[in-house]
């Protein structure tokens, strides 16, 4: 895998539909604690829902020509805050505080004691997602590093190392069932590796190292500079990319459109594929196949087209959805313009 050449994917979550999740108060947070009064939807009937409006991203995926598929995220209120507050050791009823990556205070899982995965978390949204449809299938989960840098520690003493290694050890058994239970890739998100380049050299990498130890299927890692709706302006490279060469991943996701990052860093990482983000989501107007296919080039100036897969910067959540469907078939076609180009 990838066996067709320039695989068309998502980095992660699709937006959410209207009826299903508060818009207009997602739009001021990504949150790190639970925050059910997101949900429109009841609890009654909310997982109904949440599997209804699932199959819509699954369908506009298909409908887009995307070739290897995730779940939307749809469950989730954001990328990280499901799966961190699944886990033992957090009190859910009284939250902690960091600072998120603009330096703003942030309610996050506060950890009160051992950071243990009881029960799988996303094993059922792999199997639902498996379920319907038939093509290749991607699931993400928040990393260890980023879970352990947006978390208030109550328990270890400030020992960063030991806290990240615990939500490490979680990460890999659920990367394990999420292989065991079908899926074709398993995504770490680990935006703060950007964000804290020197924690991340300090003990990110041993994290996530445990993380991927003995892992048996294609991972990705992904590294970002956040969500443009939230971090305004980007830098022209990444602080910290070169480093995850020297990890077990066999993807690294990265984002090269809005930021026009210059790609040949990526000949520093000879051993790993790319997922290369060729759409601005800080645009709302959607691309041209043309310009899609222009940054698709930029990156085949450095790194083969074998190890190249075509996706967005970076999660679509905060899009309108008729602008995220718009931007994945442009995205499609301009990696279909590619591969013809390349015969």
């Amino acid at each position: 895998m990838p066996e067709k050449l320039l695989p068309v994917t998502m980095v992660g979550s699709y937006p959410q539909p209207d009826w299903l999740i508060d818009k207009d108060m997602l739009s001021k947070m990504v949150p790190r604690a639970l925050e059910k009064s997101l949900w429109r939807v009841p609890e009654p009937l909310l997982e109904e829902a949440q599997n209804d409006a699932t199959l819509l991203a699954i369908r506009d995926q298909e409908r887009a020509g995307l070739d290897i598929l995730t779940d939307g995220e749809i469950r989730r209120e954001s990328y990280f805050n499901r799966f961190a507050n699944a886990l033992e050791g957090v009190d859910l009823e009284h939250p902690g505080e960091a600072l998120n990556r603009v330096g703003k205070p942030s309610l996050v899982p506060r950890v009160t004691s051992p950071i243990r995965r009881g029960a799988p978390v996303e094993v059922s949204s792999l199997e639902f997602l498996r379920q319907h449809t038939d093509r290749q299938v991607k699931i993400t989960i928040p990393g260890p590093f980023t879970m352990s840098t947006l978390a208030q520690d109550d328990y270890y003493g400030g020992d960063k190392l030991a806290i990240a290694m615990d939500y490490a050890v979680a990460v890999n058994e659920e990367i394990r069932a999420l292989f065991a239970a079908g899926a074709d890739v398993v995504q770490v998100d680990e935006p703060y590796m950007q964000a804290q380049p020197e924690l991340a050299r300090e003990y990110g990498i041993a994290a996530l190292n445990r993380a991927l130890e003995g892992v048996q299927g294609t991972t990705c890692v992904h590294i970002c500079f956040g969500y443009p709706q939230f971090v305004k302006g980007r830098p022209s490279g990444y602080s910290f990319l070169p480093e995850l060469e020297n990890t077990p991943c066999h993807q690294v996701s990265i984002e090269t459109a809005q930021s026009k990052l210059d790609c040949a860093v990526l000949k520093e990482l000879p051993s790993k594929s790319f997922l290369v983000g060729v759409l601005d989501l800080s645009d709302p107007a959607v691309e041209s196949p043309e310009t899609v296919a222009a940054r698709i080039r930029r990156a085949l100036e450095h790194i083969p087209p074998e190890r190249v897969i075509v996706a967005p910067d970076c999660g679509m959540k905060y899009l309108p959805r008729e602008v995220a469907f718009g931007k994945l078939r442009a995205m499609a076609e301009g990696a279909a313009m590619v591969r013809n180009e390349l015969g």
